[in-house]
Formats: structure tokens, sequence, C-alpha cells
């Protein structure tokens, strides 16, 4: 019998407990020890009953059980003490609170369609989500005022399943936000706040507003299941990644403009500081510039000067090093949704359509591009390592004709991981008692045996290694049992895996770059790794493929056919339903991680991070965070086959250098012990993996990398704009058009140089003069530069270094001459080139405007 309405019954706490609630709906206890073990200690069994899921915990404990909890003064004592440590941890000042940066963002707003924050809020489907809730919360322990911006999908991402062919199946449970740790924003009379925006036909999409606390972090996370909508309204909010076209296009509209409207609800009604930054994680959201825009607009400024006001205060990060990973929408369908949402008539339709329109080389002009309204509206942009911010300045480097790759504004912030969310219980304990906090930080506590012995952490590795075996032997006989199999058909599971055995993970998305199935290319050689009677290794494998992309899906079945054989299924086994609980077992648990990518199509990748920081150590081809930190002492490169052009010989000859890095030096290393039985050299690695990896990879080092570079530049430039009624916005606009307006007139008409002789040495300089014609403009308009440097031979310059000419005087009305030096530091051929660019003190980098010349 199907219910016609659903609901969840609350729990009544009794008054001693009161502070219960707080603590379960604040999301600080998913990375709190402390809180955590409050709550175990109430009741274990149903603590593990739940899956450590505070909100389902308190309603599973009863009237009873909660009386006579109440009735225990120890046991109150310690939820007023957890309590109390929270409001401290809210409350007092952070590391955010010491900085003296002139410009400190108020309130900084970061949107994300997904945020992986806990398990118990299933809001996300792989590493951008986990990112983003890594982001929360390590803003929220440095005490950075972020507000997060999201959407609450009633069915989440999906449930992994198998079925009896090792096919993966897909299920979405419907998610009753009451049960969640979640408040609903209301309005001062009790009422739900709601937002809406206008559709095309007549139609309005409203949302509700959830509250996830995350320590000091709100995030509001968008609900358009709500009784003001219609059922297609309803559904926008259905499931994440789950839709195409026009669905997909509303989703992105209600994050990005709904999101907007939500942040002011939500400042309304709480006090809270309106943001003066916002830090879109992706092109998804990207709506919310446009929304910004139109505030600024309806309140007098010009559409010119409102995009400059809205530029100079949104960050935009791209995480993808490949275009197909870009939301793409029809012109004509994005413009039906812009006419509706402008009822006032704010908003130059063609204006923001050129925002997103394709309009380089190649591009097609029927498409809406999110990445480029990213980009355009954005003042600042950066990649997510230092190699996918050169991929990222290549791959866009046609919205910026002109100019070379490795000037597009496009930097990187490389990501981290929170440490406290990721790292074993068992290894920060031992650490934090052994180590100084100066230690711990730097990572200097671990560089020898002084404080931890080898002894120690070779038996703390054997104990995460033999629960991740007794995790993985529960999760293989549910899953089995899913299948179909008998219990007396799973008596092998009893002996699946083994603690004294290398272990190897793999577990992360699977699109077919990431090349799930890359370790099966040769079958009968990787058995034999898995089969060794004196070495052996295991291998534990987890991933999702998108349900909607089949090569992912027949990935995953190639990998389960090969775990099923009864020869190597105590060796290697495929987890299904990979999410946030899995992976606290499974980083902690395996001696190495695998990554096999195709490179350069890793943006960044984290999931090595967090088993570096429980000392694993890294196996992976030389591709986003790794290209970057790898040494010879905390990992392994896999060797590339970069420029094979076969993909079936560049997997081959790729997987044939995975089997020679394991066979010789993974192995080897693990297994080579001394008279105690210790791996004196597997553990040096290890402790160098933590000393020198440690600091880096945290997400604390990343989120105050972005206040730093980019949240608090962006602060500065919007101050300035805003200042004397926009007038610095006005300014800057009317600039901008002035300069394109004239700039057809400019030209380098000659350039001569001097200062050599016919054999240069290093040491010489070169003299450089140009004369330019500058049309309307002035020199205050403009910055004349030499660009120098060795070249190859097509006489390309390939890394230039640049230099300002100095204006040495007036040659003709319109013709000025300019002069410099160059000098020659390195041997070999050189070159150099004049070309003249726009110059204003508000512009973030020469490449803003779009606009060069060059001499010919």
């Amino acid at each position: 019998m199907r219910a016609i309405r659903r609901f969840t019954v609350r729990t009544v706490l009794p008054a001693p407990l009161a502070d219960l609630d707080d603590l379960a709906h604040n999301l600080r206890w998913s990375w709190h020890p402390g809180t955590r073990a409050v709550f175990a200690d109430l009741d274990a069994a149903v603590w593990e009953q739940v899956d450590g899921d505070p909100v389902a915990f308190l309603g599973a404990l009863g009237p009873q059980r909660l009386e006579g909890l109440a009735a225990d003064p120890e046991m109150v004592a310690r939820v007023r003490a957890a309590a109390s440590d929270l409001r401290a941890y809210r409350e007092q000042p952070r590391w955010y609170q010491r900085q003296t940066a002139a410009a400190l963002p108020a309130s900084v707003a970061y949107f994300s369609p997904e945020f992986g924050v806990a398990a118990a809020l299933p809001q996300y489907s792989g590493g951008l989500g986990v990112l983003a809730g890594d982001h929360l919360k390590a803003a929220s322990d440095l005490g950075v005022p972020v507000v997060g911006v999201g959407l609450l999908y009633r069915a989440g991402y999906f449930r992994q399943g198998l079925d009896r062919a090792g096919r993966q199946t897909e299920t979405y449970p419907v998610l009753d936000p009451d049960g969640l740790p979640l408040t609903l924003l209301r309005e001062e009379d009790g009422s739900p706040a709601l937002v809406g925006l206008a559709l095309p036909g007549g139609r309005t999409l409203h949302a509700q507003v959830w509250v996830a606390q995350v320590g000091r972090v709100p995030l509001l996370l968008l609900d358009s299941d709500v009784p003001a909508n219609d059922a297609a309204a309803r559904a926008v909010t259905d499931r994440l990644y789950g839709g195409a076209g026009d669905h997909r296009l509303e989703q992105e509209l209600l994050l990005g403009v709904g999101g907007v409207r939500a942040l002011r609800t939500h400042a309304r009604l709480t006090g809270s500081p309106a943001p003066d930054v916002f830090h879109t994680n992706e092109g998804h959201a990207g709506f919310l510039g446009v929304e910004r825009i139109r505030e600024h607009v309806a309140a007098g400024s010009s559409f010119a000067g409102a995009l400059e006001l809205v530029r100079s205060t949104t960050v935009f990060t791209t995480h993808t090093p490949v275009p197909a990973g870009i939301d793409r929408f029809e012109r004509r369908t994005v413009e039906q949704y812009v006419r509706a949402l402008d009822d006032a008539g704010d908003l130059p339709v063609a204006d923001v359509l050129a925002l997103g329109a394709e309009d380089q080389e190649g591009g097609d002009p029927l498409v809406f591009n999110m990445a480029f309204m990213g980009l355009r509206l954005a003042g600042r942009a950066n990649g997510v390592s230092r190699l996918h911010g050169r991929v990222s300045r290549e791959m866009f480097a046609g919205l910026w004709p002109g100019f070379d790759p490795q000037e597009v504004p496009i930097g990187s912030i490389t990501n981290g991981v929170h440490a406290p969310t990721w790292v074993a219980p068992e290894m920060t304990a031992l650490a934090s008692r052994r180590m100084s906090p100066h230690d711990l930080a730097t990572g200097s506590g671990w560089e020898d045996g002084g404080a931890i012995s080898d002894t120690e952490l070779w038996e703390l590795r054997r104990r995460l290694r033999s629960r991740l075996v007794d995790d993985v032997r529960r999760r293989v006989r549910a899953s089995w049992h899913q299948r179909g199999a008998s219990s007396a058909d799973l008596r092998w599971v009893d002996d699946a895996l083994s603690p004294d055995v290398l272990t190897i993970g793999f577990a992360r998305r699977v699109p077919t770059y990431k090349r799930l199935t890359l370790m099966l290319a040769d079958p009968a050689r990787f058995a034999a790794l898995l089969l060794d009677e004196d070495r052996p290794v295991q291998v534990v494998v987890a991933g999702k493929a998108h349900p909607a992309d089949e090569p992912g899906k027949r990935l995953v079945s190639e990998l389960v056919a090969f775990a099923d054989q009864h020869h190597v299924r105590h060796r290697i086994v495929f987890l299904p339903d990979y999410d946030m609980r899995m992976a606290a077992t499974l980083y902690p648990g395996c001696d190495v991680w695998l990554n096999n990518p195709l490179r350069p199509l890793e943006a960044c990748g984290t999931s090595g991070m967090k088993v570096a920081l429980n000392g694993g150590l890294n196996l992976s081809v030389l591709d986003g965070w790794w290209d970057e930190w790898h040494d010879d002492d905390n990992g392994w490169v896999v060797p590339t086959a970069d420029g094979v052009d076969d993909p079936d010989a560049r997997d081959a000859a790729e997987a044939a250098a995975l089997y020679d890095v394991i066979e010789q030096q993974v192995v080897p290393t693990f297994y080579d012990r001394d008279e105690d039985g210790t791996p004196r050299r597997w553990l040096a690695m290890v402790r160098h993996t933590l000393a020198t990896l440690g600091p880096k990879v945290q997400a604390t080092r990343m989120v105050a990398d972005y206040v730093a570079h980019l949240y608090v530049p962006a602060a500065a430039a919007g101050a300035a704009l805003a200042a004397d009624d926009k007038a610095g916005a006005v300014a800057l606009a009317d600039w901008k058009a002035r300069v394109r307006a004239a700039w057809p007139q400019v030209s380098v008409d000659h350039v001569d140089s001097g200062g050599v002789d016919d054999a240069p040495r290093v040491g010489d300089r070169l003299h450089v003069r140009a004369w330019v014609a500058l049309g309307d403009l002035t020199p205050d308009d403009v910055e004349v530069q030499v660009l120098h440097g060795p070249v190859g031979p097509d006489d390309e310059i390939a890394a230039f270094g640049v230099a300002a000419l100095r204006l040495d005087d007036t040659y003709e009305a319109d013709r000025y001459g300019y002069a410099g030096d160059v000098e020659l530091t390195a041997t070999g051929p050189f070159g150099y080139t004049v070309r003249v660019v726009p110059r204003h003190e508000a512009l973030t980098s020469v490449a803003e405007t779009g606009l060069v010349t060059t001499a010919t």
C-alpha cells in the first residue's frame, strides 16, 4: 500500500539533553572525534546501526532510553561540554580574524552543484563535490566567512549495485530533508522562505532553502519540491546530474540566479553580511553573474558598468581539462529563459548571450557555453593544479586571440583535502600524543623515528589494513547476497584479502579516461602478480559510472567479470556504491594508491592526497597534483607514452610500464624486511610522504591560498570600483568602450634595434626602439612592450620575457617613440617583437580586454 503523504516525526529531547540537537545538526561532528565519541557512548550499538548518523541516531533511541540518559549526570555533563566546545569553535577568533589585509572580504559566497560534506548528507557524485565539502570545512576551521550555495537533490546521485551478471544497477532512494542534518530557512512569521524565478511560458520556479551548518559555515541548499510549483518544476531538483536539456538548464538557473536570491534572503533573515566575493566552482553556477548584473542594472547602473562590478568580485575555478566536460546549451533555448527572467527589462538579452558565445575559431555559433560565460564574468580564474592551469590556458586560449597561452589569465591553486575528515583516528591520535603542534603542522615530526618508531608505525599500518580487510569482506558478502548468492556459496569470502598482503587501492568515478581496466590489459601477467606465492598483491577497486555513460558501465562489468573468477577473487574485489563511508576505511587501509588516467586529463585528483595523509604511497602517471609534488621517495611514477596516437597502443605500453613498476619496485620495497620483519625502506618512504606531502595537501593551505591570491584581491577591486556611487566601475566601462572603439587605429609602424655587434654575447644589452600610432588614444591608455626570448626554427618565441618600453619622444602628431634595453641572458638563437596593449590600473591581466597589436 503506497502512502499518499509522508513526513518524519522528530524526536523530542529531554531538557538536560537538548544540546544534542545542535550537535547533531552541525556537521562539525563529521570531522570532530570528540563529538562523535559523545554520540557513540550514548548507545554504541545504535550508533553503529545507523552508520554514525547523529540525526538518525537520535530518532532511533526512543523516549525511554533518552529519559534514562537524561538522568545520568556524567553523560549530561559530557553533552553540555561538547556543546560548549562547539560554541567556542564557532564564536572565537581563528586564523582569518588575525589577518591584516586591508580588503578582507566580509563574506565569500561559494557556489557548487554538489557538496560532499558527510555521508549522512548524500549530495555529491565524486571529487568535485567532496572538494567543495572540504573547502567549506577548511574555511570553517580557518574562520573564513564563507557561505556555501547548492541544490538539495531529493534522490541525491544514485545508489550503485551489481546484478547477477556483474553489470551496474542504479537506484534512487528518496531522501527526506527532515531526516537529514538540515534546518529550513523560515520567514519571521514561521513560513518557509521561498525564492522564485520566472520561466518561459509564464511559469515560475519556486524553491525553499535548507541550511546545513558546516561548523561556522552555513550551506544553503535550494529545494524545488514545494507545493507552489507544478509537477515539472517540483522535479527540477530531483537528482544530481540526472537530466539533460531544459532540465539541466533549469537546475543551473536555479543554482545561479536562485542561489543569489537565496543569499539575499538568508542575509535579510539572519543579519549576516552580504557576500562581497562570489566564487563559482565550475561553470554550473555561472548564471549567478547574470543575476548580479540584473541587480545592479535595476539599481541604476548601465549593463557595462554592472559587468565591471560583477567581474571584479567574481572568482571562477575550472575543474575540467577537456571541452567535453563543459555544459553547453542551445543558444536559442538560453535566450528564451533569459527573456523570461528579465520581466522588468533590465537585461539586454544580446549582451547576456554574448557572455556564453562560442565566437572563437572553431566554435559553434548556435551554442551557449557555460565555461565561457564563467570566464567572461570572472575577474580571476584558476585551475586546480599547476599542470591543469597550463592545460586550461591552452584549452581556453581562443577567448584571448593574439595572446600566447602562457598569458591567458587563468592561474592555478592546487587542491587540498581536509585532514580531520580523511585521516584515520588512530593515526591522528598517535601523532597528536607524540608530536608537538609545530612538528605536526610542518611534518618534521615524521622525519625520524624519535617520536614514533618504525615498529609502531608498521603495526599501525597493519591495523588499518586489517580493518579494511574486515570491511571489504562485509561489503563483498552483502554485494553477492544482493546478486543472488546464498550464504553457502560465500564461504570463500572469509579468506578474501589478507591483512599481511601488499594492498593497492583504486577508487574514483569511472569515465573512460580514468582507465579503470588498464590493470587488466595483460590478464595473465596481472593474475601472476596477484597470485605470487611469496610476494602476492591484492587490489581493492570501487567506482561509479554515470548512469548514461555506457562505455563507463562496460568498464565496470569488465572489471567485475575479472574479479569474479574463482582463482583470483580472494586477491581482487570490486566494491559497489563507492561513497564517503567506504572511503573512510579504504584510504587508510591501502598501502598504495593507483592512478592511471590518460595524461593530462586528470585536473587534480585528491584521493591520492588522502591516502598519503594516512601513510600510503602513490603509484601514478604524472598528472594532476602528482605531476607537481612527486619525488623519488614518496611513491612511484608510471611512465606514459605521450604522443602515441593509437589509443590501444598507448594503453598497452602504459599497462606494461605499470606492471614493470609494481614487479620491480613496489613489491620488492614492501616485502624486503630486516631481521625484525620490518620493511625499513618502505617505512622511510612513508615517513618522507607524511613529512613532505602532509603540509602541502591540506585543504587549509588551499583555502588560505584562495584568500591571499583571489578573495582579497577581488574584494579590493570590488571596493575600488564601487566607491563614490560606483564611479570606478563607470569610469572603467567607459574607458574600455573608448579603447575598443579606437583600437583599429593602433599600429606598430617601425621597430629597430642596436647596441650589439654582429656577434652578440651573453650580458650584452639590446637597445630597442619602436614608433607606434595610437589614433585617438594617448600614451596613458597603452603600454608598449618588447617580448623576447629563445626562438625555434620557425622563429616562434616559445617562452618569452616581457619588458615595458619607455615613452621617448613624439615622432609625429599621433605617432610616439618608445625605447628600452633587453639584456641577453642565454646563448642560442634569440628573437624579439614589439606589441601594444591597453593599460589601466583596474585591469587584472594584460589580456583582460582581449586587445593587442603586434609588430608585423
